[in-house]
């Protein structure tokens, strides 16, 4: 029997439960995988609490996964059974077993095993389109990412030394900048401590940013948005301390540009989610990015990965193994 974790209603970790689901057979379309590990993304917590509505209840959360391809619906020419798999952006991922589009899963390269493409499918290919496209970053960039010592941070960090720009990171403690500063973030800001804005002013002798890419959202978009020189675009992808509140256009002072972008919407086709895993696993296969894997859970503990996340115990990736 396939085994997966379940929501019945929406709230804390404890609504999470571990039970018996049922599966069926692929449709037109689609496969069915044998899935050996999920990822763990803060949007978990936003379906979970409900601050982004689920069709309906009860329903399996997670949106990222790897496996193994085991039977395939009608019609499917792209995949064979026993392809090794990974995807992201698609709910369902909390399962033993899973029905998925083929069209919404790559190929894993040889060399990368479960658990990394797990881990790094949706936050490596996220810092792919932020980097490459919602904000094409370049070797004279100044950039401020909040939260770099997460699982997208530690990449960006990378990414972006990869690509020769200056990152200027937050993060919460000390032990959490000495892991952006090894990840290759240029200057670090301990917000416990530190006024972020006046550090970025410091920092760039009043320059400011090119970009600030922001998942932290309520608790910080004011203080992102006064970071950023004249036309600086802010890109907000995140809610970890709840959702920004409506505010003035007059905040976007000089002329100053802000956007949501979305995983989803920058893979919408089978073309551009290639395009974006293909050019994560080059990075990868490159060595010019590790995926850190710094916690392991296996699936049936996905709540206490869940506590452990929303207190901040959590640095890079987090991986429920199935």
């Amino acid at each position: 029997m396939v085994h997966g974790v379940r929501l019945h209603e929406l709230g804390g970790p404890d609504r999470l439960v571990w039970e018996e689901i049922p599966v069926g057979v692929p449709g037109p379309g689609d496969v069915r995988i044998k899935q050996r590990a999920a990822g763990l993304n803060y949007i978990d917590v936003y379906f979970r609490t409900g601050l982004y509505p689920l069709a309906s209840l009860p329903a399996i959360i997670g949106m990222e996964g790897a496996g193994d391809v085991i039977a395939l619906g009608e019609g499917v020419t792209s995949l064979s059974i026993g392809d090794r798999v990974a995807y992201a952006g698609a709910l369902g991922g909390y399962a033993e077993e899973r029905i998925i589009a083929a069209d919404r899963l790559v190929k894993i390269p040889e060399g990368i095993s479960y658990e990394t493409a797990a881990a790094m499918m949706l936050q490596g290919m996220t810092v792919r389109y932020l980097l490459r496209e919602t904000f094409a970053v370049t070797s004279e960039s100044v950039i401020l990412f909040h939260a770099a010592a997460g699982g997208v941070g530690l990449i960006a960090c990378q990414w972006a030394r990869a690509l020769g720009a200056t990152l200027i990171g937050t993060v919460s403690t000390d032990e959490k900048a000495e892991l952006a500063r090894k990840a290759g973030a240029t200057h670090v800001i301990v917000t416990a401590r530190e006024d972020f804005v006046a550090r970025v002013r410091e920092i760039t002798n009043g320059r400011l940013c090119d970009v600030v890419y922001d998942s932290v959202g309520k608790d910080t978009y004011r203080g992102s948005l006064d970071c950023l020189r004249p036309r600086g675009t802010w890109v907000s992808f995140g809610n970890a301390s709840g959702p920004v509140p409506p505010f003035e256009l007059t905040l976007l002072k000089g002329s100053l540009f802000a956007t949501r972008p979305s995983l989803m919407a920058y893979t919408a086709t089978q073309a551009a989610l290639a395009a974006n895993a293909a050019d994560l696993f080059a990075m990868v296969a490159s060595g010019r990015i590790t995926i850190p894997i710094n916690q392991t859970y296996t699936l049936r503990d996905a709540a206490e990965a869940h506590r452990a996340l929303e207190a901040r115990r959590t640095t890079g990736s987090t991986v429920l193994t199935i």
